[in-house]
């Protein structure tokens, strides 16, 4: 019970200074519940990717290639937007004109969008870009130009890499035929703009989704890469 005459301003600091307490002293325990959720979405969303990856493979009898090009080689289309309709943006498939390149105009609609799957929760960049890029290597999955079936990887489909969730600042376009070369992959670490603490979420050949530690060896990193590299990593329980 307030004193007689006491101020009611008083009162109401109390209940405020009460208040931020209660909230200073639930943060700790709110914090890692939404990083951890965030990082949950992610790799909901490489998921999604992968089975919209296995849905052209359906009707194409192959993956991909990382990219498509015109007459003369010049870069036309990412692997990214030959998903799209599988990851059930048909509007947005049905607007892109695939004999023109990327940022052409006749594009422009489709570039100002992006399928949902392609943007990680946890990322703040550049409107419609991705920080989902495939691994473009010589000993890798996904090749220029080129698409492969599953029966050329020689080590198991788990032990495959073809997605990894690069640092913020190497974000691309989705669109864009850009994606992560094998010393991109490499120089990742503890201090790269990572969207989750610790490390990236990555997607394999078999589908499944794993977390990546930031300070995995490169050795390791690499042979994860390869089709033929007779790996076995030490990486966070796969999905």
């Amino acid at each position: 019970m307030a004193r007689k005459g006491s101020s009611p301003w008083l009162t109401l600091l109390m209940i405020l200074g009460i208040g931020l307490l209660l909230v200073m002293l639930l943060l700790p325990a709110t914090r890692p519940v939404r990083t951890v959720s965030l990082q949950t979405q992610c790799m909901n969303n490489l998921k999604q990717i992968g089975l919209a990856l296995y849905n052209y493979m359906d009707r194409y009898q192959a993956f991909p290639p990382a990219y498509t090009v015109d007459a003369s080689g010049k870069p036309l289309h990412s692997w990214r937007t030959l998903i799209a309709i599988e990851l059930g943006s048909n509007n947005l498939y049905d607007k892109i004109d695939l004999t023109k390149p990327w940022d052409h105009p006749a594009n422009a609609e489709a570039y100002a969008s992006m399928p949902h799957p392609f943007q990680c929760p946890a990322s703040v960049g550049a409107p419609n870009h991705t920080q989902y890029l495939a691994i473009v290597a010589p000993s890798g999955f996904i090749q220029p130009t080129k698409p492969h079936p599953l029966s050329e990887i020689t080590d198991g489909l788990q032990n495959t890499m073809i997605v990894i969730e690069v640092p913020g600042d190497q974000a691309v376009h989705w669109m864009s035929p850009q994606d992560a070369s094998e010393e991109q992959v490499s120089s990742i670490g503890p201090k790269s703009k990572l969207a989750h603490n610790g490390g990236m979420n990555a997607l394999f050949c078999a589908g499944n989704v794993s977390f990546l530690k930031a300070d995995m060896p490169t050795a390791e990193r690499l042979a994860i890469i390869s089709i033929a590299g007779g790996d076995n990593p030490s990486e966070e329980p796969a999905n």
